[in-house]
């Protein structure tokens, strides 16, 4: 009489392999875990026989993860670059499409400024050109001064500011009135007035006759722009 077997189920075997399989896993665990104690206790005892050794496996292993990070570094480095240089070139191409502007008419844009404005803007210019100690002083009783500053070389300098459009020049009775205080009343040893527009010729005459540097608005962009001299540089030491 044959027996008949019982056929084992596929659920069964499953389960005998789960059962397995984490068996292995908590011995490989067990395994790791002895090791890791070995090399702990193992390195303590070093550090106390030759701590000299295992300062020097510390610094090696901080070393080596400095390098691991600065060369994750270098690589994030390398794409910034990379797209850097590609906005770069964008916007060159940008600026050489783009129209050329007009240059603007000599003393243009300060003479959209304010009169306060305008002073201000040639403080800003002497103070750059390293004028120390430069301050606004200009108001209703200035007696001419607009600016006050002493110039590199240590020269007391007074600076008075006319912002007038295209077709007002700066007459002589605005140079007199600037003459008649800037070395009696201010003391300058350097009297500078500075138009946006330009000078008539009595004015410059007179300007010549006193000391006075005038500068117009050409002069003054060039001032501004680097490409010209600062007025005290014209004055007589």
């Amino acid at each position: 009489m044959t027996v008949p077997t019982r056929p084992v189920r596929r659920a069964d075997r499953e389960r005998r392999f789960d059962l397995r399989a984490t068996a292995l896993f908590f011995l490989l665990l067990a395994i790791l875990l002895c090791l890791a104690g070995f090399v702990v206790r193992t390195a303590a005892r070093t550090a106390g026989q030759r701590p000299a050794w295992a300062v020097a496996l510390v610094l090696t292993g901080v070393a080596v993860a400095w390098l691991c990070r600065s060369g994750r570094r270098r690589r994030s480095a390398v794409r910034y670059a990379r797209r850097a240089t590609l906005a770069l070139e964008e916007a060159a191409e940008q600026v050489a499409s783009a129209p050329v502007p007009e240059v603007a008419a000599p003393g243009t844009e300060y003479v959209e400024l304010e009169p306060d404005g305008f002073e201000h803007a040639v403080a800003a210019l002497c103070a750059r050109d390293g004028c120390p100690e430069t301050e606004v002083v200009g108001g209703p009783q200035d007696l001419g001064a607009d600016v006050l500053a002493r110039t590199p070389d240590g020269r007391r300098m007074v600076v008075q500011c006319k912002r007038y459009g295209d077709g007002h020049k700066v007459g002589s009775q605005d140079m007199q009135r600037f003459g008649g205080t800037c070395f009696t009343v201010h003391e300058a040893e350097v009297a500078v007035l500075v138009t946006t527009s330009d000078f008539t010729a009595p004015a410059l005459s007179y300007a010549q006759q006193c000391g006075i540097v005038c500068v117009n608005g050409e002069e003054l962009d060039a001032w501004s722009d680097g490409t010209g001299p600062a007025p005290w540089t014209r004055a007589a030491g």
